[in-house]
């Protein structure tokens, strides 16, 4: 799978970021409750932009959004005012294209065009994605917080909200 691509998510892109998000979902419990439109779950009213790595072949191997919606940028706000944040949402990479920095990359694409808006990268992650966790910490975004979100059906879930401060930095 050498040679994958990222670029803009095309409409004709959303079968496979499904398809993709389902074995991820199988794999990582991510999202942790399946929606029950994931195209709309993948395109949400708020969606600002969203890429995709494909392979050489089309076969969309990762998925990464934004969107203003997200407890992090409300975190954000609190601490230094202003309404200067996009949220980094629907990240995630099929789990038979890991470990070819394709997350990594996603992100960076994200972050790119956040700084190119002259704002602020912020993300959420849910308290039990310790590999998530693990990567945002280790390419130097910040944790603002944990706060408790209400998901559908009552469900309460601690999220921790992190910003990427350095305008230097895009996220790898």
């Amino acid at each position: 799978m050498t040679g994958a691509a990222v670029r803009r998510r095309r409409l004709a892109d959303l079968p496979g970021c499904e398809r993709a998000m389902l074995a991820v979902h199988r794999a990582d419990g991510y999202p942790a409750q399946w929606p029950t439109r994931p195209s709309h779950f993948l395109r949400p009213a708020d969606q600002l932009a969203a890429w995709v790595a494909v392979s050489g072949a089309g076969e969309v191997l990762g998925h990464v959004a934004l969107g203003r919606d997200s407890s992090a940028g409300e975190q954000w706000t609190g601490l230094h005012g202003g309404d200067g944040t996009v949220a980094v949402s629907r990240l995630f990479v099929d789990p038979a294209a890991r470990g070819q920095g394709l997350g990594e990359r996603l992100l960076a694409a994200a972050v790119r065009q956040v700084r190119h808006w002259g704002l602020v990268p912020v993300l959420d992650v849910v308290a039990g994605s310790t590999p998530a966790l693990h990567l945002y910490r280790s390419l130097g975004w910040q944790e603002l917080a944990v706060v408790t979100q209400e998901w559908s059906g009552g469900v309460t879930v601690p999220v921790h909200c992190f910003a990427l401060n350095s305008p230097a930095d895009d996220g790898r």
